[in-house]
């Protein structure tokens, strides 16, 4: 009995795998990134420009799209310290969203999901910090996109922070407890055929 239901569970996977459509490609764009909460008392902050890049799996089943991805993505912002001068606080993040997509008529889709970012690195130029982010960042995404019939795209997203990035004691107007937020632009190159 045991061995049959096995069988039946798996045939209908199968089955299910091969109904649904399947592309896997490459992705990479421009982040427009800040932080936002926190306490930056005595301290302008501005936008960092950075990127993303990486690989994209697409699950297709009728008007709905299952997307993972893993990508690599720079991101931070410009902060002015008190005694003058502008320094960058950039974190590279290796990152997997998973994106629910809505998918209409014409290419057109939607898209909400969580993402987990895995840091690689952090810089922040001359400042006394050892390391100033943490190791996991969590958010939640929403986006909205085109992909051409042979796959090829353009993507816009917002990811909002849920954990908060800042790993140190506050200092010189900084609080740590701030989120990333940031806005990417991204391009689709499907790898295999859009089936």
């Amino acid at each position: 009995m045991k061995k049959f239901l096995l069988f039946t569970i798996l045939a209908l996977s199968l089955h299910t795998v091969s109904a649904q459509q399947f592309q896997f490609g490459l992705k990479a764009g421009a982040n427009i990134s800040n932080f936002s909460g926190g306490n930056f008392d005595q301290v302008k902050k501005s936008a960092y420009v950075g990127f993303h890049g990486g690989l994209y799996m697409r699950f297709k089943f009728a008007s709905l799209g299952l997307q993972p991805e893993l990508m690599i993505s720079s991101q931070g912002a410009k902060l002015d310290s008190i005694s003058g001068g502008n320094t960058t606080w950039k974190v590279t993040y290796i990152t997997l969203p998973v994106m629910l997509q809505y998918l209409m008529k014409g290419g057109f889709y939607l898209e909400a999901g969580p993402q987990f970012g895995f840091k690689a690195s952090d810089d922040f130029g001359s400042t006394t910090l050892d390391d100033f982010a943490k190791g996991l960042d969590l958010s939640a995404a929403a986006g909205f996109g085109y992909r051409g019939k042979a796959g090829f795209g353009l993507g816009a997203r917002y990811t909002a922070g849920l954990s908060k990035v800042g790993d140190f004691t506050p200092s010189n107007g900084v609080n740590p407890d701030f989120k990333n937020g940031v806005v990417q632009f991204s391009l689709y190159i499907p790898l295999t055929p859009n089936k």
